[in-house]
């Protein structure tokens, strides 16, 4: 699963990679950089709308449209990309609301005999990883305004990454992302995008520990141990 990643780009080179046209309602102007970004906080996501691609503020964690618990969102962080089309979850947001969730990197434990270790997950080239994610809009009770909220897909993990975990996210480049925000293809069409990320294209070391703790959210949780 992915339970932890960072974005420490400015909101300025998120425009500039992704091909932001339309609004941007993440707060630029007070946006800053976050190095431990956990469940329930808020994170720049990449939305196509009405043919424009724009940059929002949504909530990690997926509330479905119909949700009556809001700590549904604390188990949905992530979907699994071999059930998303079925899982009533995830679904309808499959079908129509589809999102990229920029990152630098991300974090992901490995069990070693002395406990969990923490590595620091980047792309070897340095550029941005652009997560496959889904997107929903759900009215908690008693509220006049929707919540945005979205979730990052995740696959089985490629070889390189299976010797720290099981599974990974939906890496998306060049014309993948394109696709995968593109509202008129369908669930069937999109199959071919939700893989594992070649071998070779991720780097890896070990950090803090610190990093567990959702509290520490400084420069230095990247620093290799």
């Amino acid at each position: 699963m992915c339970g932890r990643y960072v974005l420490k780009s400015s909101p300025q080179r998120l425009r500039e990679v992704f091909g932001i046209e339309g609004p941007d309602t993440a707060h630029s102007e007070t946006w800053r950089p976050h190095y431990n970004l956990a469940p329930h906080q808020d994170a720049p996501v990449v939305r196509c709308l009405e043919g424009q691609r724009r940059l929002d503020l949504l909530r990690w964690g997926l509330m479905p449209a119909w949700a009556k618990d809001p700590a549904l969102g604390n188990r949905l962080i992530n979907a699994r990309s071999e059930t998303v089309a079925d899982k009533p979850a995830f679904r309808s947001a499959f079908k129509s609301r589809r999102c990229i969730v920029p990152a630098d990197g991300f974090y992901e434990w490995q069990q070693q005999p002395a406990g969990k270790q923490p590595f620091y997950i980047h792309r070897q080239d340095g550029e941005l990883l652009a997560m496959a994610g889904l997107w929903e809009q759900w009215l908690p009770p008693g509220a006049s305004e929707p919540l945005l909220t979205f979730t990052i897909l995740t696959t089985e993990a490629n070889a390189w990454m299976r010797r720290l975990h099981e599974r990974m996210p939906v890496l998306l480049q060049g014309e993948q992302v394109r696709r995968w925000l593109d509202p008129a293809l369908r669930p069937v069409d999109l199959q071919g995008l939700m893989r594992p990320a070649e071998d070779g294209v991720l780097a890896a070391y070990p950090v803090s520990k610190a990093v567990g703790n959702v509290r520490n959210d400084q420069e230095a949780l990247l620093e290799a141990v």
